[in-house]
């Protein structure tokens, strides 16, 4: 094969490149906006995560915090209310789960504070069980937040948390 026989670049070759490379620079300019904005705004991200001071909460007491606009309970049990909790029979529950799986440190228990039958807002420290009690339809909660009696299917839902230190819990 000769030098000849070899295309050599033209113009038209830089001219076709050129326009290609435009081309898909602009195409990726219009389209980012599009993709970029199915991010989650800032606001979005702040409520990812929180972080509760708990260090002036007695043990017995509960308080209620928001996290991504629904309500988290906090509270800080007896040993009484632990010795409950821990004593329950497992096969006794409707959705079987053990103290030791719901609160990572047996004197905190972190739930959010949303019924699991329809969605309501349960009463602290009410109910059959001194835990929480739902008004609306009837359910009952005990100290380890497990459905006992009612039509709610399944326990109050432990969020993702860790404690930061002694005095902070972060939710998220």
């Amino acid at each position: 094969m000769s030098d000849s026989d070899k295309k050599k670049p033209n113009r038209r070759d830089f001219i076709i490149t050129a326009t290609a490379t435009a081309g898909v620079v602009g195409v990726g300019a219009a389209v980012w906006p599009l993709v970029d904005q199915m991010n989650p705004d800032a606001s979005v991200k702040a409520l990812a995560s929180t972080e509760v001071d708990v260090s002036n909460v007695k043990p017995g007491q509960s308080i209620t915090v928001l996290w991504r606009g629904k309500p988290v309970f906090i509270k800080r049990r007896t040993k009484i209310e632990i010795d409950e909790a821990r004593n329950v029979n497992i096969k006794e529950l409707k959705h079987p789960e053990t103290d030791e799986v719901r609160a990572k440190n047996p004197e905190w228990l972190v739930m959010v504070g949303i019924c699991t039958h329809l969605g309501c807002v349960p009463l602290t420290d009410k109910g059959d069980y001194n835990g929480w009690f739902c008004p609306c339809h009837g359910s009952h909660y005990d100290t380890s937040g497990r459905i006992r009696k009612g039509p709610a299917p399944t326990n109050l839902e432990v969020p993702k948390y860790e404690f930061v230190n002694s005095n902070t819990i972060k939710i998220g």
